[in-house]
């Protein structure tokens, strides 16, 4: 989440007119984030988040974000639901962008999350590629292996800023990922963006999931390996093999990963590594600087790239062998 549109009290009084939900009493910018602008709002009936669609949202995904958040609810899933308006529609616009109100979850992100935590969310990613199953919209991956190319190009001749000898080591990087990617794992909808701060928890248990602004269809093992990206290194970027032990048991307490996503798992976190690292190298290089934009390390995620590059197995990451 972040800020990029700034709106009047003004503006914001006409677009509420078109849903029913009471009096506008406040709202402020909310500067965690990176893709869209979104604001918490308090009205005279609950309190809601506005999103104003930038960037790398295209409208016309909307309907499957949104059908998808209210699909999963419908199934047990605790994640936000859109507030239809008045007449019917999810999507409205203010300050000339796409926007869409929808419900707040109590609840709170972890920052320094335990191997419980990481347990709850993969019995949470396992629920929602169950749950997602049946959901009739599908998505093409937007930053899918094929797309890494367009976000290198962008920032390649400038990637030895961040570190000398950095182009190198990406370009081959890219090379042997993309060489070796699988094509015929199970398939699905994934939340692909499952990072801490889109999980919120009350007592010990996940209590919402939030974000679905990258869902698609794509690998499910991949969306696991992005969790293990997320959730199971430390601030020195080591490897915490009783998060990871946690997080996958969890996930497979749920839904049992088949031997041939076990057999990838390295591949496809050594590439979920990579696809991170990209857009926070482009972000990093070439989005303006301002006081509601919060940038994100992409060295953070290279050194992640390296380490997933010196695994030997799948259990390294503390997967029982298939």
């Amino acid at each position: 989440m972040a800020v990029y549109t700034d709106i009047s009290e003004e503006e914001l009084g006409a677009f509420l007119r078109g849903y029913d939900v009471g009096e506008l009493l406040s709202y402020k910018g909310i500067a965690e984030g990176t893709e869209n602008s979104n604001y918490l709002l308090h009205t005279s009936t609950a309190s809601f988040i506005l999103t104003l669609y930038e960037r790398r949202v295209e409208r016309e995904d909307l309907p499957f974000f949104l059908g998808l958040m209210e699909h999963l609810a419908g199934k047990g899933v605790s994640c936000p639901l859109p507030v239809h308006r008045r007449d019917g529609a999810m999507i409205g616009e203010l300050a000339g962008r796409p926007a869409a109100l929808i419900t707040f979850l109590e609840g709170m992100w972890m920052r320094r999350p335990t191997a419980q935590h990481c347990r709850e969310v993969g019995k949470a990613l396992a629920e929602l590629h169950n749950a997602a199953a049946d959901f009739p919209l599908t998505r093409r991956n937007a930053l899918a292996p094929r797309d890494w190319a367009t976000l290198w190009e962008a920032c390649r001749d400038r990637a030895d800023e961040v570190e000398p000898g950095l182009a190198r080591e990406v370009e081959a990087g890219l090379e042997e990922v993309l060489a070796g990617w699988p094509s015929h794992l199970p398939f699905g909808v994934i939340h692909a963006d499952l990072f801490p701060d889109n999980v919120f928890f009350l007592g010990g248990k996940v209590s919402g999931l939030i974000d679905f602004y990258f869902a698609c269809n794509d690998l499910l093992a991949y969306d696991v390996a992005t969790c293990l990206n997320a959730w199971c290194f430390e601030k020195d970027i080591s490897y915490n093999l009783t998060k990871g032990t946690a997080l996958l048991a969890g996930y497979q307490s749920v839904r049992p990963l088949d031997p041939a996503e076990i057999e990838f798992l390295p591949l496809l976190a050594r590439g979920s590594a990579l696809r991170f690292m990209l857009t926070r190298l482009h972000d990093w290089l070439l989005i303006p600087d301002g006081p509601m934009i919060e940038k994100r390390d992409p060295m953070e995620y290279i050194r992640r790239v390296r380490f997933h590059r010196q695994i030997a197995a799948p259990t390294e990451y503390g997967i029982e062998p298939a």
